[in-house]
């Protein structure tokens, strides 16, 4: 993949004006869809396969009236008065009659009906009209609203003095989320951050370009999806919150990599090119991880959620890819105003002789971060156990978790649905706030009204109850329905209770009564999403474990590094709903962050949490730990490179969480209710992994456990892909670009290859093995065993990796380049073409193959096939194609005779398993760069070599591979 983005980066240097302008066209093209597309967002929530949701499509088809959406005025009457009074009276039976002309209005209710009797206080001082509504809230318009608004206002007016008239209800529980000043502080935060980090205002402005061309496209792309079915208000929240993050923290790994290697001298473009090939790789692994997360959000069953996660994926996903094609442009734009100034001139005549008596690791000394690391390893036992007892005592608060969905409870004091709920809650109970309604089918009854009048009853007396109000059948008398007002709020604990009581009961119900009942209502709805999400969370987690565990020993090639990255992940998440359990249920600083009303969380807080959370944890443990592995890699000491690799990329970690913690924090105060938890939790989660999980707790156990924390059973190795998050595959393919030497053209350049036997075999199956194969050549392998010889030929085909060495096949580096390999070199068994492998050969090189490997030759006994065969290999070579064989025993050289006296090249491997190799009438290439010799150029400019070339030991070409 490396070498992929190396291509992309160098194209969009070059084509920086065409990068440029195709994304401004993407963008407006899309603002234009958006424009003419746009139908606005939906806050209803709809839960397939609860009882509450089952209940409520019944509910639409039998009885309608009752399945809506609804509002609710209430009335207060002034001081020493009552709602009979005729000032009080007058108005409200003008405003019941003007709601019931209204377009999507199915019934109002009124204290002065007998028939559709409204609900009135004990001292009659108060009365809650409900108005059902034709429909549930994504299809009420807002005319519809406004026309409510307006007769409640009117309402309000006409009402003598001290009165009270407020409109809430269901309809207006939740609010569109809407940016304000405090979010762009966040934004501003992360500037200071980027020029101070980066040490340039140029430089600094681009992650900001770079985000904010991503989080455009994405939002307008949002607003136009819309036409394709509901979105819920808090999705466009969330992805600008998500977008803006990874978009600055993206494009700052790869602008502050590009300055690195200007600093080193190299080229601008050829910069901006290896730039997106490295960090570019670690975004892309960071930036899948987020979204697979994210997407996995699905998990739980709940529409609007996944509709959600998908969102925010296409947010992160369209980051990653403006940071890979826009930014490399900007770059290109900006040229050598990004190269760092002066390398320290002052600062070097002044510490020289300092520096000469420090170590000569290659590693700026940056003493807050030496500190930092050095006070984390000196004694790691003591600091992991300091760690996990504070992260476990902050998360302690989360057993205490409640969650819900979000009611007008949660609105602004001044809003008027929330004043309106606060009224109901004084003047009739919290109950009102959220009553229930069971319903069930009635068909089968003789006697309707007398059944669900002795349904009501035997309600009415179960505990939690408050009230219940009505219990009537349909016109039709074919369904039920009972409303049941409990004593406890919408999200209380005593609500929930009920909710299970009343089905407990359901066979009892059915046994007695014949009818099949079920309990809906909002309260029911958001009680079901919760319990759902609820439920959800222990698949999601093992889920986003696992996928943890998997990623990471692809990356790191370790079985301690994963685990112990998974374990952090959970520390963080723990600790993030520690924090929010203290602030929105205990009050801790609640008002200092704005928190209108405290109680249950909204329910997808913790899913949606976890999976963020999980990606952005992925994040810093690669960018932190691959610069570690690189470190041990190359020096051999664990402990010296886990400070050596801290000391390498803590400052752009740092830089990374402050900008993230700074975005996410900033929608806190100012946020609505159902984002304000999951940006603090994000916020808090994010500030716990970087600096106390990943730069804290992760030198301390890679010290503990020094070499072990890199072993990984060869077994496993082999079968597991490999990810290269850090480029280093392009590294050792630039390296080796002109090996073995400038301009050569050879099919097969091999030196020290080895393939390594099973995990604890002391010897490699076949190795060190050192040929060259020009275009059209030939090469005979054969050795006293099938296995070594196989072996070899599968290696320097691309189908089995080789364990060390340095192997160039058709101009391609192996293993990185295997997949193109593959495509080039075609292999055939003899044997399984029963000694007839001639026409195989033919058809391959039709095909376009530049190497053909044909093994188990001497399987080949009849002489016509092997004359055949010859005849095969003879016009493969005429056109070209460089041709292995490989035989057991005698050596296939009867299969290469020109006819000219040539001597054939002959590789023979022996018994393999540490046997040595005996090469004749072939070449050796030469050693390839940083193996104890004067390496062959990789960059006509000699300040091309990069850092990773200043470090290599002398046997690093045996160990190129592993690394």
């Amino acid at each position: 993949m490396s070498s992929v983005l190396y291509s992309l980066g160098r194209w969009a240097a070059r084509a920086r004006r065409l990068v440029v302008i195709g994304w401004v066209l993407v963008l407006a093209v899309v603002g234009g869809a958006a424009g003419l597309l746009y139908q606005g967002f939906d806050n209803s929530v709809t839960i397939p396969g609860t009882e509450s949701q089952d209940a409520l499509d019944s509910l639409s088809a039998t009885f309608p009236q009752v399945s809506g959406s609804s509002a609710q005025i209430i009335v207060v009457a002034p001081d020493g008065s009552t709602i009979d009074d005729a000032a009080v009276r007058g108005p409200i039976e003008d405003t019941v009659d003007d709601l019931g002309e209204l377009d999507q209005v199915a019934a109002v209710t009124s204290p002065y009906d007998d028939q559709m009797a409204a609900s009135v206080n004990d001292d009659d001082t108060a009365t809650l009209l409900t108005i059902q509504l034709d429909g549930d809230q994504s299809v009420i318009t807002e005319d519809t609203k406004e026309s409510l608004r307006t007769a409640s206002d009117d309402l309000a007016a006409a009402l003598p003095a001290g009165s009270q008239a407020s409109l809430g209800g269901e309809l207006f529980s939740v609010e569109f989320p809407a940016l304000s000043i405090i979010e762009a502080i966040g934004v501003v935060v992360a500037l200071v951050v980027l020029i101070i980090t980066l040490g340039s205002f140029v430089a600094a402005g681009l992650p900001l370009v770079n985000a904010l061309m991503g989080v455009g496209v994405s939002m307008l792309l949002l607003l136009t999806a819309t036409v394709l079915g509901p979105i819920n208000s808090t999705t466009p929240m969330l992805g600008l919150m998500l977008g803006l993050a990874v978009g600055i923290d993206y494009a700052l790994f790869i602008v502050s990599r590009h300055r690195e290697q200007l600093a080193a001298g190299l080229e601008v473009d050829e910069s901006i090119a290896r730039a997106t090939a490295t960090a570019g790789s670690a975004v892309i692994f960071a930036g899948l991880t987020v979204m697979i997360a994210l997407v996995g959000l699905g998990v739980a069953g709940i529409p609007f959620l996944t509709v959600m996660g998908i969102a925010a994926a296409v947010a992160v996903g369209i980051a990653v890819l403006v940071s890979l094609t826009l930014l490399p442009a900007l770059l290109s734009f900006s040229g050598e105003r990004l190269r760092p100034r002066a390398p320290r001139a002052a600062r070097k005549a002044k510490g020289k002789a300092k520096r000469a008596a420090a170590p000569a690791d290659g590693v700026h000394r940056n003493r807050f971060f030496d500190g930092w690391v050095r006070g984390a390893t000196r004694f790691p036992v003591l600091t992991i156990v300091l760690i996990v007892g504070a992260i476990a005592a902050l998360a302690w608060p989360a057993t205490n978790l409640r969650l819900a969905l979000p009611d007008a409870g949660t609105l602004p004091e001044d809003n008027s649905a929330r004043v309106t709920y606060d009224l109901v809650g004084e003047e009739f109970g919290e109950g009102f706030n959220g009553p229930l309604i069971v319903t069930g089918s009635i068909v089968t009854s003789n006697d309707p009204v007398t059944l669900m009048d002795d349904l009501g009853d035997e309600i009415a007396a179960l505990p939690g109850v408050a009230d219940v109000p009505l219990s009537t059948p349909n016109p039709s008398a074919d369904t039920g329905i009972i409303q049941v007002v409990p004593e406890g709020g919408p999200t209380s604990q005593e609500t929930k209770d009920l909710v299970n009581e009343i089905r407990d009961q359901h066979d009892h119900y059915l046994e007695k009564y014949g009818v099949d009942l079920s309990v809906t209502g909002f309260a029911a709805v958001g009680i079901d999403v919760s319990d759902k999400l609820g439920a959800a969370l222990l698949p999601f987690g093992l889920v986003v474990v696992g996928l943890s565990l998997v990623l990471l020993t692809m990356v790191f090639r370790s079985i301690w590094v994963p685990v112990k990255a998974s374990l952090g992940y959970l520390l963080s998440v723990g600790a993030a709903f520690g924090v929010v359990t203290l602030v929105f249920e205990n009050g801790v600083l609640a008002d200092a962050l704005n928190v209108t009303k405290l109680g249950p969380v909204i329910s997808f807080m913790p899913i949606i949490l976890m999976g963020v959370l999980f990606g952005l944890a992925m994040d810093y443990e690669v960018f932190l730990v691959s610069r570690i592995r690189e470190d041990y890699v190359h020096g051999g000491d664990a402990r010296r490179a886990v400070r050596t690799g801290f000391l390498g990329s803590a400052k752009v970690v740092t830089a990374a969480a402050v900008i993230m913690f700074a975005v996410f924090v900033a929608f806190v105060p100012e946020g609505d209710m159902t984002l304000k938890p999951i940006a603090l939790g994000l916020a808090v989660g994010v500030l716990v992994d970087a600096f106390v999980v990943r730069m804290t707790l992760v030198p301390a156990v890679l010290a503990l456990l020094g070499e072990r924390a890199w072993h990984m059973p060869r077994w496993l190795d082999r079968i597991l892909p490999t990810f290269d998050v850090e480029g280093e595959g392009l590294t050792k393919e630039l390296r080796l670009a002109s090996w073995p030497e400038p301009g050569a053209t050879d099919a097969v350049a091999a030196r020290d290859l080895e393939v390594a036997g099973p995990d604890g075999s002391p010897a490699p199956v076949v190795g060190p093995v050192s040929v060259r194969v020009p275009d059209g050549g030939a090469l005979c392998v054969h050795g006293d065993a099938a296995a070594p010889v196989t072996a070899l030929l599968l290696a320097l085909a691309g189908r089995m990796a080789p364990d060390a060495g340095a192997v160039k096949v058709t101009g391609l580096v192996l293993p990185e380049r295997a997949m193109t390999v593959r495509g080039r070199v075609a292999v055939v068994d003899a044997l399984a073409e029963h000694g007839r492998p001639a026409a195989t050969v033919d058809a391959a090189v039709r095909d376009g193959a530049r190497v053909v490997v044909v093994d188990r030759t001497d399987a080949v006994a009849d002489r016509p096939a092997r004359e055949a065969l010859a005849a095969a290999l003879a016009r493969a070579r005429r056109g070209g194609t460089a041709v292995l064989l490989g035989a057991s025993g005698v050596a296939a050289t009867d299969l290469l005779d020109d006819g000219t006296g040539r001597e054939v090249a002959v590789l023979d491997v022996g018994a393999g398993w540490g046997a040595p190799s005996v090469l004749t009438g072939a070449d050796v290439p030469p050693p390839p760069p940083g193996a104890g010799h004067d390496p062959a150029p990789v960059e006509p400019d000699p300040a091309g070599a990069d850092e990773t070339d200043d470090h290599i030991e002398g046997d690093t070409h045996v160990q190129e591979v592993r690394a």
